[in-house]
């Protein structure tokens, strides 16, 4: 009977976060309308999340885009049919992998960020300052935070895409045992391709950086205890922001199919 408790207990917990989480998100949405009172703001979380994420995020999409073509195009060397490396490497990359991998760093290197930043004006009482200010910590934290989120991540999807493409196409038709001209793979990947999954691939984007501030900016609030409780928040941030963003690419792709 203990262990149902627990259970029940743990789950409950679970409804009760996830229920805050819509709540803030609402909240948050809800001050869209003050958007233009705040460009300096979201301009500045733009710029933290963009300039800083871009490089990692195009190396690690070259090489991601390398090893597929070399795994992937060496399977079908030995059917004779390594001319679809285009269209395989061009779907996986802009249905997939580039926006589950580029949320995922934006995840680990800006949503922990966030997490910790909110998280210690919470402990310090900053966030209590606002209120006394009659200043929405909503308003003035979360909100320019998701907006940039919004813009930027299928931004960084985009540079992700192209650039994992490229380096796809360049192993193709350097290695010799797939041998595949860079034209012929990019005349397959583009008949492949169309404005539909191109679409779906930013929307993916859309919804995972929506997480990433909303997972950020709720567990930043929610943050206690001081320096080690800003640390446990960094790591929760993280942990959950992933969870979700998993879960929600299969929610996605089950209903775009």
């Amino acid at each position: 009977m203990r262990v149902f408790n627990i259970i029940g207990g743990k789950l409950l917990n679970v409804a009760q976060g996830l229920g805050e989480m819509l709540a803030l998100l609402c909240e948050t949405v809800y001050y869209f309308k003050e958007a233009p009172r705040n460009l300096t703001s979201i301009f500045r979380q733009m710029s933290v999340i963009g300039i800083g994420t871009l490089p990692i995020a195009m190396l690690v999409a070259l090489f991601v885009g390398m090893v597929l073509s070399v795994q992937t195009g060496s399977e079908l060397a030995l059917y004779g049919t390594q001319e679809a490396i285009g269209a395989i490497v061009g779907m996986s990359m802009v249905k997939e992998l580039g926006p589950v991998m580029t949320s995922l760093l934006v995840a680990g290197r800006i949503g922990s960020a966030m997490a910790a930043e909110v998280g210690a004006m919470q402990v310090y009482e900053e966030i209590d300052a606002l209120k006394t200010l009659e200043i929405s910590p909503v308003r003035y934290l979360a909100m320019p935070r998701l907006i940039a989120c919004l813009l930027v991540v299928p931004a960084l999807v985009v540079f992700s895409i192209i650039v994992g493409v490229i380096g796809g196409g360049v192993v193709a038709d350097i290695n010799p045992r797939i041998d595949v001209p860079f034209t012929v793979y990019y005349d397959n990947m583009i008949r492949a391709l169309g404005y539909k999954e191109i679409l779906q691939g930013l929307l993916k984007a859309m919804v995972f950086g929506g997480i990433i501030a909303n997972v950020g900016c709720y567990i930043g609030f929610k943050t206690s205890g001081g320096a080690r409780g800003i640390g446990e928040s960094t790591t929760r941030s993280v942990v959950l922001s992933f969870l979700l963003i998993m879960v929600a690419n299969y929610l996605l792709t089950r209903i775009m199919l």
